[in-house]
């Protein structure tokens, strides 16, 4: 079934069919929808340094990058471009080349005399440095009149470009809008496309047509609204613009995957995307394995048809960002437990717990992010909300039996399935039953049990997805058949509960096979899970995998919800990746940052190396450190600049003295450690 032109933004929105475009080259590689999308990567070094940066570039080449990027601040960097291309194709290097331009139109003409690929950034190659000036355009002919402008500052570049056969990618950045489109249209998506269809519509007058786009974000889902609008304004023009896909500042580690998989992940699985970068503040090569398997399963799901059968979506807003919550629990009088904490309202996170877990239940407590206080579990900010058994502990087993009802005095609650729980009845036990057999007939809940949560495996048929309304269970678990593709099931399963006016709270499982690699649990999880909670579709996480980590498990589960601006846990850190612009180890900076802030939830810091990604891309930020100089920091609170040219041996205190001043500073807690968690340590 094909979406209402309105929001028609992929070719299916129940099968993951790659969106077709064209062929544009970039040197020797080509971008579009018949070729294996393209994987890219910047470069750290100082672009000056010719040795450094050509050893980094093969060091990336070598890694598996088909596209490298290299920032190209002004004239010196250009001359040194010339030599790095020229070293690079003596060494049998032909890996095509991008120089990144902002604010200098002349550096961009000077290199793309050398360089395949020229990036420019709408919000600052012509309308210059990054300003929060608000301009009154009462006369909409004057907002039209100042493109003008663009037209004259960018035309000799594409011309030129057309003539040497080089690319161009047009890469808006949510926080580095214009002044000029901040004022006319906001920091919305809409205005990120049309500040780059202004460069489009330049290169389509002089029938240039070697172009991609970007639209990235720091937040992933601003960065997917404004991907699928520009998708959806390309089918309402008949182009078909080859995509590059990125989240800017993604970060570092576990969560800088997760970022970018929620944000290039769900925008893969609805077949949209032609070359990805994956934009971590570590070297560059390390990029190259979560760009890999980002590429591997967007590639996967087009080769093979993922999807479900046709159905009529009705209620999905792919425009504006609206979250489905669903009802927490109401204490039923007569209730020995408190049944209100088994989901949060900001979104839920649940792990599974095996018997064997049981045996070192203070170990275990600390894996489930539970206090300690004198071996007793206390729920703190980040504690797993609830867990799952798939066996019960016998009666006869009383120390096991003792650290569930520990948890669940604290309101971690217990969920087994109803089978288990009948042979070994557990008092307070949350019955879990396959909805399909709940459908069919009278459950009758075991000795102990009051309360019900059924599960749903995406096949099922609308009258037993409408039947959970007189069910009434307490939560439903989303747990994909296996073969099922979890994104189109599952928005057909939204869209049902939706239509029949079921709140039930919906709680994402995702089971990997034992022995999965870390790197693939974070990417698949946000890819598949993020897809669906960037639409607002689901009420929280429970991430398994036999063997491994309770804790990475338990981790992964909050930084998706914590990716997916729902539940935060921790301290967002929005980091710039090194480039050449940096003017400090970025990577030894934020590590120094996070060691001293990491435990204030709720709270954003961006750490921008350079003034270029600084005050735009803190768009969502509470507080900023940006180089303004060779040692020397800015911080900002918001995007206004309050301290400059602080000595940066002192910045980090300075900082932790304003957030103070803001009233957002609290005093790290100090933890018990048990003798349990000793002797296993």
């Amino acid at each position: 079934m094909q979406l209402n032109v309105a929001h028609h933004y992929c070719e299916s929105i129940n099968k993951t069919i790659r969106r077709p475009t064209r062929t544009v080259m970039i040197g020797k590689v080509p971008v579009g929808s018949q070729h294996r999308i393209a994987l890219q990567t910047m470069t750290t070094t100082d672009t000056r340094n010719v040795q450094l940066t050509v050893d980094q570039v093969k060091k990336c080449a070598d890694a598996g990058a088909d596209i490298v990027r290299i920032t190209v601040q002004g004239k010196k960097e250009a001359e040194a471009c010339m030599k790095i291309r020229e070293q690079l194709f003596k060494d049998k290097y032909d890996v095509p080349l991008v120089a990144d331009i902002h604010f200098q139109p002349t550096v961009a003409m000077m290199v793309a005399d050398a360089f395949e690929k020229i990036r420019v950034n709408p919000g600052n190659f012509a309308d210059g440095r990054k300003t929060f000036d608000v301009i009154n355009y009462d006369d909409p002919r004057e907002f039209e009149r100042e493109r003008e402008l663009i037209e004259e500052t960018f035309t000799p570049l594409v011309l030129k470009c057309k003539e040497l056969g080089r690319a161009i990618r047009i890469g808006t950045n949510h926080g580095s809008l214009s002044a000029r489109i901040l004022s006319y249209y906001g920091d919305t998506p809409r205005g990120m496309v049309e500040s780059a269809f202004e460069f489009a519509d330049v290169c389509r007058k002089h029938d240039y047509h070697n172009f991609v786009f970007s639209m990235k974000a720091s937040n992933p889902l601003v960065m997917v609204q404004a991907y699928r609008l520009l998708a959806e304004e390309q089918y309402k023009r008949s182009w078909d613009y080859p995509l590059h896909l990125g989240v800017t500042e993604a970060g570092e580690g576990e969560d800088g995957r997760m970022k970018s998989a929620i944000g290039i992940g769900a925008l893969l699985m609805d077949g949209l995307g032609d070359t990805i970068r994956v934009s971590l503040t570590e070297d560059p090569e390390f990029e190259m394995d979560p760009c890999k398997r980002l590429a591997g399963l967007g590639e996967r799901a087009w080769g093979s048809g993922l999807g479900v059968a046709p159905f009529p979506e009705t209620t999905r807003d792919t425009h504006t960002f609206t979250r489905r919550v669903g009802d927490l629990p109401v204490q039923a009088p007569g209730e020995d437990l408190d049944f209100r904490g088994a989901l949060h309202r900001d979104g839920t996170v649940y792990n599974a717990v095996s018997l064997a877990d049981l045996k070192q239940p203070e170990f275990l407590y600390k894996r489930l992010g539970a206090k300690l206080a004198v071996g007793m579990p206390f729920k703190d900010i980040a504690t797993a909300d609830s867990i799952v058994l798939s066996e019960v502990p016998a009666a006869a087993d009383k120390d096991a039996r003792r650290a569930l009802r520990r948890l669940q005095e604290v309101t971690t609650h217990v969920i087994a399935p109803i089978e288990a729980l009948a042979k070994d009845p557990l008092p307070g036990a949350i019955a879990l039953v396959a909805l399909q057999q709940a459908a069919a007939g009278p459950v009758t809940l075991p000795e102990g049990s009051t309360r019900m949560a059924v599960q749903i495996d995406g096949t099922e048929t609308e009258d037993e997805l409408a039947a959970i309304k007189a069910l009434n269970p307490i939560v439903a678990l989303l747990a994909t058949k296996d073969g099922v593709s979890r994104l189109h099931s599952s928005r057909r399963v939204f869209d049902v509960l939706k239509r029949h006016g079921i709140t039930t709270p919906v709680i994402h499982r995702i089971t990997f096979p034992a022995g999965t690699v870390r790197d693939e649990i974070v990417i698949t999880t946000g890819s598949l899970v993020g897809g669906l909670l960037v639409d607002g579709l689901g009420d929280g996480a429970m991430v398994e995998c036999p063997g491994e980590d309770t804790d990475f498990l338990r981790t992964t589960a909050f930084g998706l919800l914590q990716g997916c601006r729902m539940r935060n846990i921790k301290t967002e850190y929005v980091s710039c990746p090194s480039c050449g612009r940096t003017l400090f180890n970025l990577q030894e900076v934020t590590d120094q940052i996070r060691t001293r802030t990491g435990h204030l939830p709720g709270v954003a810091i961006a750490v921008m190396g350079c003034i270029v990604n600084g005050p735009g891309e803190m768009a969502d930020a509470d507080f900023g450190y940006v180089g303004g100089a060779p040692g020397k920091i800015d911080l900002y609170v918001g995007k206004e600049v309050v301290r400059r040219g602080i000595p940066m041996e002192s910045a980090c205190d300075q900082l932790i003295e304003l957030i103070k001043e803001h009233g957002r500073w609290v005093e790290p807690a100090v933890e018990e450690e048990s003798k349990e968690l000793v002797a296993t340590a």
